[in-house]
């Protein structure tokens, strides 16, 4: 069962997301051409698959180089969760990954970014519906917080999906028992922002990594979110 501290807004419908992530600011033009390594460094480059997506509805640029550390690049590894079936998804915030569950003992691993409400909960999940470049449809309480977001909200209609929308490329909704969590694994347009916790938001993932994990995730898939402690500097 799901566990949440301070949790508010349950009766909320699904339209709501607890993604309270801020839109990006416009993307620069010169982001979408990836930096190369400086002559005589031995630093890794970004591996290919995080190089530009532009036959997406929305071209996707290269993720920045030097945004995101190695740890948290995109890796098939020996599953660490053996216990748990394959196709489960399992969320660790407290070090910044996502694990997909694989047949012949592999998983992949993702690296993530965690905001408030990803410290707030931990327990089982379903992936009970997914959508491509989903719209952003901020809560009430963070409008109430940010008027200016009021023309995003779930009345208005939300934000229309493209590269500056909080929730990216792809979102995974998570229900219990049929109920929203108002909890989502979702892309970010913040490279940046992987490997960290920040202000709000719920599980960030790199477009290029999220897209890869929803063409492998069916609905219904399991997901199991660990323990996590917040960290002092977003102390409730």
């Amino acid at each position: 069962m799901i566990s949440r501290r301070n949790f508010v807004g349950l009766a909320l419908t699904s339209a709501v997301t607890a993604c309270g992530t801020l839109p990006r600011r416009d993307y620069d033009p010169l982001e979408l051409t990836p930096s190369l390594p400086l002559a005589g460094t031995q630093e890794p480059l970004m591996p290919l698959f995080y190089g530009p997506m532009p036959l997406e509805q929305f071209p996707i640029p290269a993720v920045p180089r030097d945004t995101v550390p190695q740890k948290y690049w995109r890796t098939q590894i020996i599953n660490p969760y053996p216990q748990y079936s394959v196709g489960s998804l399992i969320v660790d915030p407290q070090n910044f990954h996502l694990y997909a569950v694989e047949s012949g003992g592999r998983a992949t691993r993702y690296g993530i970014g965690v905001g408030r409400q990803g410290f707030a909960w931990s327990g089982n999940a379903v992936v009970q519906f997914k959508r491509k470049w989903p719209r952003w449809k901020p809560p009430a309480s963070m409008i109430a917080r940010q008027p200016e977001l009021e023309k995003y909200s779930v009345e208005n209609g939300g934000m229309d999906p493209g590269l500056n929308n909080p929730l990216g490329a792809r979102a995974l909704y998570l229900f219990e028992n049929g109920v929203d969590t108002l909890y989502r694994i979702h892309g970010t347009p913040e490279a940046e922002s992987i490997g960290k916790a920040v202000s709000s938001g719920c599980i960030r993932m790199l477009n290029q990594d999220v897209i890869h994990l929803y063409e492998r995730v069916p609905n219904g898939s399991p997901v199991i979110v660990l323990n996590a402690s917040l960290p002092p500097a977003f102390a409730w």
